[in-house]
């Protein structure tokens, strides 16, 4: 039997080197990239990744699962264009299913301003190669017969964007199977393991101290989401970066009735449907600056009454779980991805509610620099002295739920 989807249901426990030539802080999605990158493309193995809590127990495991391309800037379509390419043979390439399916995106509108960004960002993303339509409330209504054109009588849709390739992973899913591949290259993966402290030497990073004790290492990447200001402030490095918490939740399970993904830009509300037949919901960042996952009723109460809105068969639904993950937003609402002022410090940050799309393609591109010092194309744009070099890529008009 091929090997293809092994079940695999524990990590391999080992003690940290006194060396690493790679140390990735933060166990998510984008720091397990990172590090089976390293080893799987540039045969560096001798690679360990520090998580504190247990793998994906960040933003990784927080999210909405949804994977998408249709940016608004020259400089975030390719990314994110490329990092769909890699999602879609990601199972393969891993050997492990992460269930991983295209269903399409459907992004609601409800004002002519909102409908003039759409068609702005359908023509830009038409010229990159990233399929992207502009519905009318005719066409709207034969995708997704379930949309109340009249958004409860409040707000009418008036059209919309659609984007065929806009697809769902499962996020635990994801990062097993990073996790997994990375450990059979070799890579060490510690969970429960604390970085306290970041030991920087006449300008270069030299190492991390851990609650295990300190590790020295020839490159540090840290890949912690929310909390990208703390670990970076440990090598005194300071980050353009506020942290918002962003909520979710889900109903009880019901039959199969929606495919991909509805939302509406105006209203700042997403809904699709997990493989399990739960309704899962997700909104915008709350506008307060938090590193609590605490979840809170306004938020329930509210995301529920918008989804009801355009979606009005959810009225009935019975919320069974709700969460709370950590968003680190930059002024652009970019990401920050390279080299930090400290040499040999590099930063994978900022990627706000963005992270778990964009992980493939910034595991490969982070890899490459690290390992050839030479920074990728696609992310020189998203260097960390941009902010003060006034060269920022503002791409907030891309998502509904800022």
């Amino acid at each position: 039997m091929s090997g293809l989807f092994r079940r695999t249901t524990f990590l391999r426990q080992t003690e940290p080197r006194p060396r690493y030539d790679v140390v990735v802080i933060g166990g998510g999605v984008s720091g397990l990239s990172i590090a089976y990158n390293l080893a799987a493309k540039h045969g560096i193995r001798n690679v360990a990744v520090f998580e504190r809590a247990y793998i994906g127990s960040g933003g990784s495991g927080r999210n909405t699962q949804v994977v998408r391309a249709n940016y608004n800037t020259p400089e975030t379509i390719p990314l994110y264009k490329a990092s769909l390419g890699l999602w879609r043979s990601l199972s393969q390439e891993l050997d492990f299913n992460i269930q991983f399916s295209t269903q399409g995106e459907l992004d609601l509108v409800h004002t002519h301003d909102a409908l003039e960004v759409e068609r702005d960002k359908s023509l830009l993303n038409k010229a990159y190669g990233v399929e992207t339509h502009i519905l009318t409330p005719d066409e709207v209504q034969k995708r997704c017969p379930l949309v109340d054109l009249t958004g409860g009588g409040e707000l009418p849709v008036i059209g919309a964007s659609y984007h065929p390739p806009g697809s769902l992973a499962r996020h635990d899913s994801v990062v097993w199977a990073y996790a997994v591949a990375a450990q059979r290259l070799g890579v060490h993966v510690h969970e429960g393991a604390e970085v306290t402290g970041i030991d920087v030497e006449g300008g270069r990073c030299i190492g991390i101290r851990t609650d295990r004790g300190a590790v020295s290492a020839g490159s540090v990447v840290s890949a912690v989401a929310g909390h990208s200001s703390l670990v970076a402030g440990m090598a005194s490095v300071r980050m353009p970066i506020r942290t918002h918490p962003l909520q979710a939740f889900v109903t009880e399970p019901y039959k199969h009735v929606l495919d991909g993904l509805v939302s509406s830009m105006d209203l700042y509300i997403y809904i699709s449907q997990t493989a399990r037949g739960e309704l899962l919901v997700g909104a915008e960042i709350l506008p307060y600056n938090t590193y609590s996952t605490r979840s809170t009723f306004d938020f329930l109460s509210e995301a529920a009454k918008r989804s009801i809105l355009i979606l009005p068969f959810m009225a009935k639904a019975r919320a069974m779980r709700q969460w709370t993950g950590l968003c680190d937003m930059t002024p652009d609402s970019s990401p920050i991805l390279g080299k930090s002022e400290v040499e040999d410090f590099y930063l994978a940050a900022g990627m706000g509610t963005w992270g778990f799309k964009g992980a493939p393609i910034f595991g490969v591109t982070m890899a490459e620099l690290i390992a050839t010092g030479r920074t990728p194309t696609l992310i020189a744009p998203f260097h960390p002295a941009r902010f003060r070099e006034d060269r920022m890529v503002p791409d907030a008009a891309s998502a509904g739920t800022h």
